[in-house]
């Protein structure tokens, strides 16, 4: 009799609790979507004429090209063989926070839209500093010269990554980017655009966070895409040479059996192989969609082109920054005069930035995510595009 009443106690316990769990959440707490009538410590009604407005919200709206990206803990760093001995890309355990990124590179005709617009709406001046530099194609020892003429404006390029972009282009190309995009939403929600670009206010919840530059752990995250690893819970099966499972450079399955995954320079002379059966398909850039994309949906994080990334370039870069969301925005800690550029013994300065992925007319070496490069962010070559990245605002993962 004595067991049978202990029994009965433990579920009178259950009920009592559950019974106040319901008490507490019975009525629904609120939330960022659904924020109540009136605020939880001061009663007072919300979107009375002459109160605190709480606009309606249904999340971050969805932006043109960005594919999710979930965060989570990772290593960076290169998990090739470091052949320059540089030393620059000792692997680091950092987590990095859930965003979003294009899922392709910026295209041609992406760019001959922005240049559309800008003479449109800007300066003569800016629109002259927004110009590609399409002699990145010329060379005394190569015929390129169709390239110069043809490559940006042709329509037959339309969707082929935008080159001869330097730094500092890209990154003006992602402000205006954030305010056509969020003008755009405003005017489909029935908002008034303020009149001579001004801000939208975040609190209408109608618009995107800023487009930008990734920075190169966001970057270099996205390109391993190991979420493709995952096994049970918070194991990965194993880590990746290239943002695609083997070490080898071929699609081992299917109808596609044999044929390269990436847009890359395979040997000395060697763009794309032989006439009949030309493998990479691709002496040059290609489609901004060719080959499989990685396993967070993103298209050509390694080859075709490289790509631009925020951070300034420090060789000991991921000894020195956070291991939460880690990105270098100047030389803090790591000052430039250590480097010595003006008496010309380095090329290191705030200046140059970092970028990353490999090219058509790189090696396999470049195409592992780890691996790293910078160039001054005022110049460009045929080798370099970008792709634009976003935050997902309102969450802490």
């Amino acid at each position: 009799m004595k067991k049978i009443v202990r029994v009965f106690k433990g579920i009178s316990f259950l009920v009592i609790g559950a019974a106040l769990l319901s008490s507490c959440g019975g009525k629904g707490n609120p939330t960022s979507t659904d924020p109540g009538g009136s605020s939880t410590v001061t009663g007072l009604a919300y979107n009375e004429e002459n109160g605190f407005q709480v606009a309606d919200f249904a999340g971050q709206p969805e932006g043109p090209n960005l594919v999710y990206i979930e965060g989570g803990r990772t290593v960076l760093g290169s998990f090739e063989e470091d052949l320059l001995k540089s030393g620059d890309n000792v692997e680091r355990t950092v987590t990095v926070a859930s965003f979003y990124m294009d899922e392709t590179e910026i295209a041609n005709v992406h760019w001959l839209e922005y240049l559309f617009y800008i003479q449109r709406d800007s300066s003569q001046e800016f629109y002259e500093s927004a110009l590609p530099d399409t002699t990145v194609w010329a060379s005394e020892l190569a015929y390129n010269d169709p390239y110069v003429d043809h490559y940006l404006r042709y329509p037959g390029f339309r969707y082929f990554p935008a080159v001869g972009i330097n730094w500092i282009q890209a990154n003006d190309y992602c402000l205006w980017r954030t305010k056509v995009v969020n003008n755009q939403l405003a005017q489909d929600a029935g908002m008034d655009v303020p009149e001579g670009g001004g801000r939208i206010p975040l609190e209408s919840g109608i618009v995107l966070p800023n487009y930008r530059l990734p920075s190169e752990s966001e970057w270099e995250y996205s390109a391993q895409a190991l979420i493709g690893n995952q096994w049970l819970d918070e194991n990965q099966t194993h880590k990746r040479l290239y943002p695609w499972d083997g070490h080898a450079l071929r699609n081992p399955y299917g109808k596609q059996m044999g044929m390269f995954l990436a847009n890359f320079k395979r040997g000395r002379g060697d763009y794309a192989g032989i006439a009949g059966k030309l493998n990479d398909g691709a002496m040059i850039t290609t489609y901004i969609y060719e080959y499989p994309p990685n396993d967070f949906g993103l298209y050509n994080m390694a080859g075709n082109v490289n790509e631009w990334v925020y951070d300034v370039y420090r060789p000991l870069s991921f000894q020195d920054v956070d291991d939460l969301n880690p990105l270098r925005r100047n030389g803090f800690l790591d000052e430039a005069k250590g480097y010595d550029k003006a008496g010309f013994q380095s090329l290191i300065d705030d200046h140059v930035r970092v970028y990353k992925g490999g090219s058509w007319k790189d090696v396999a070496y470049w195409m592992s995510p780890g691996t790293r490069r910078y160039l001054a962010e005022d110049s460009c070559t045929a080798t370099i595009g970008f792709r634009c990245a976003m935050i997902q605002a309102g969450t802490n993962y």
